[in-house]
């Protein structure tokens, strides 16, 4: 083990020393309480054994410092004293300290000592590494809980979360969001003609290429099914739409073929709405309207981008806008999707 001793006592220091190094320990000695103390910060010792009575320090004082000094590990402190006094051990105890030896001191009992230090310490090492095991894990749970186990996406649970905390950002610090539900054209037919196997691999190729073409801000989740929405930080409806359009452009390009689709391959369609705070209303209610631009995309062919102008909404549905909780399922909402118009 490392141990520092401190003792202003060059007799009792040599003792210490020798039996310390006679029993193969690692040992670093200072004189007084004010050095004890840089050298603990420094090297972070197994064990200190210092005297009760030192300059710059006392023992007691020095024993405080250790055990207000949060380093992630435990030292065992041992108090030297030429005094036996039961108050005084108990003083010494109450400060911090672990054990209790007077002077002078006997190398047999040292060693004694020491033996119950390194379990003790030992038993502080293993708990901290299952402390730090537990953490991970908690951590690991927690992750396993808010993502899709299929593609790694957000899942609802995670989406649920995540709307509560958009929506009180846009109230309180005026922040705007961009949200696009995106489907994947005619997938129940993709499943019934290459399998349910074949039909996951095509959503997580699909899910990969989403998450290749956003932005380290954006945040993607599987909404279900062959759903998934992603949520732009601080974009216009324009800007929202164009990063729509490139994941729509991205998955064609994919190739993954598909013959019941008219072009061949796996294609997805897209809704885009806008929650702004010059027009406040519930997150899950621009989740409608995302799901209303979707409607009109698959109306008009597919493969396609659609948004939602701000003021588009019809004014009639005002009262249904104010906030008033996330849901994921809300009631409909008229709306009139304007076309993004993707080159040809």
């Amino acid at each position: 083990m490392r141990i520092l001793v401190a003792d202003d006592d060059p007799t009792s220091r040599l003792i210490v020393q020798t039996a310390l190094r006679g029993l193969g320990h690692d040992c670093q000695t200072v004189t007084d309480g004010a050095k004890a103390w840089d050298a603990f910060q420094a090297r972070l010792p197994d064990v200190v054994i210092s005297d009760w009575m030192m300059p710059g320090l006392t023992g007691l004082e020095l024993c405080r410092n250790i055990r207000q000094h949060a380093t992630g590990r435990y030292v065992y402190f041992i108090m030297v004293s030429a005094q036996g006094f039961l108050e005084e051990i108990l003083e010494g105890m109450t400060a911090g300290a672990d054990d209790y030896l007077v002077k002078p001191l006997d190398p047999d009992d040292l060693q004694a000592r020491l033996i119950g230090a390194a379990r003790v310490t030992a038993l502080h090492r293993q708990l901290a590494q299952q402390r730090d095991e537990m953490k991970a894990l908690n951590h690991e749970l927690t992750s396993i809980a808010r993502h899709d186990a299929l593609t790694g996406l957000g899942n609802r649970r995670a989406l649920q979360e995540d709307l509560e905390l958009l929506e009180a950002r846009v109230t309180r610090y005026g922040h705007r969001y961009c949200m696009a539900l995106i489907d994947v054209d005619h997938f129940k037919s993709y499943n019934d003609a290459y399998g349910h196997q074949a039909g996951d691999h095509a959503l997580k190729a699909v899910a990969a290429q989403l998450k290749a073409k956003a932005r380290s801000g954006d945040a993607l989740y599987r909404y279900g099914g062959e759903e998934f929405l992603c949520i732009f930080p601080e974009q216009s409806t324009e800007r929202g739409t164009r990063a729509v359009e490139r994941m729509r452009t991205g998955v064609q390009r994919l190739g993954v073929l598909h013959a019941a689709n008219p072009r061949g391959v796996l294609t997805v369609s897209a809704g885009v709405a806008m929650l702004h705070p010059e027009r406040p209303r519930s997150a899950s209610a621009v989740l409608k309207e995302a799901d209303e631009a979707l409607y009109r995309a698959k109306q008009l062919g597919r493969n396609r981008v659609e948004h939602v102008e701000r003021g588009q909404v019809d004014p009639g549905q005002a009262a249904q806008d104010q906030p008033s909780g996330v849901q994921l399922i809300d009631q409909a909402e008229y709306v009139k999707p304007a076309v993004f118009r993707h080159p040809a």
